[in-house]
């Protein structure tokens, strides 16, 4: 049996990726212990699977083209910073989507389909694009202060066209993804 780590992710316009890149550098600027996603890596997840069988990808591609063919492209707004779980127990440092009912909706049609082949459901989906990952509680507060700083800037807005099923091959020097098949809306 042979596996691949796979998830399903809209990419990030690269007309955006200074803007996302300027708030990387004010949380550089701060002693705090926090990997940050490549520019390169940053997208929307829209499903995490895991480790599936190759063997089983025909089924879950024709699953995606099912319900990315009800869709035609739309436009999103990326803006603002937040954290999970919150500000005061910083995990994950994001910044959003708003105005995000079409991903929501897509999300809810995807995982209804992912679940008939035995996938998880998704407990909670949130519209984000991870930008590092806090390894400590280092200076919690002047990460959290600049979390608040940049809660409603305003980053850009980009037409999403496409999603991308993509494997991801972990590495010591972090992530390496690569498109397994791309979906046209």
């Amino acid at each position: 049996m042979s596996v691949v780590r796979a998830f399903l992710a809209i990419d990030l316009d690269d007309d955006l990726k200074p803007k996302i890149n300027k708030i990387i550098k004010e949380f550089k600027q701060i002693d705090a212990k926090i990997k940050y996603v490549e520019l390169t890596n940053l997208h929307l997840t829209l499903k995490f699977f895991g480790d599936i069988d190759t063997n089983g990808l025909e089924l879950l591609e024709d699953a995606i083209a099912r319900v990315v063919s009800d869709f035609k492209p739309f436009d999103i707004k990326i803006k603002g910073c937040g954290a999970f779980p919150n500000t005061n127990r910083i995990k994950v440092i994001w910044v959003g989507i708003d105005d995000d009912a079409i991903i929501k909706d897509l999300h809810a049609r995807l995982d209804k389909e992912f679940v008939k082949l035995g996938f998880d459901k998704d407990k909670k989906f949130s519209t984000h694009l991870t930008i590092g990952r806090m390894k400590s509680a280092k200076n919690k507060n002047q990460v959290k202060s600049t979390i608040e700083d940049y809660s409603e800037f305003e980053i850009g807005e980009m037409k999403v066209s496409e999603i991308s099923l993509k494997k991801s091959t972990l590495t010591p020097q972090g992530p390496i993804y690569d498109d397994l098949k791309v979906f046209e809306l």
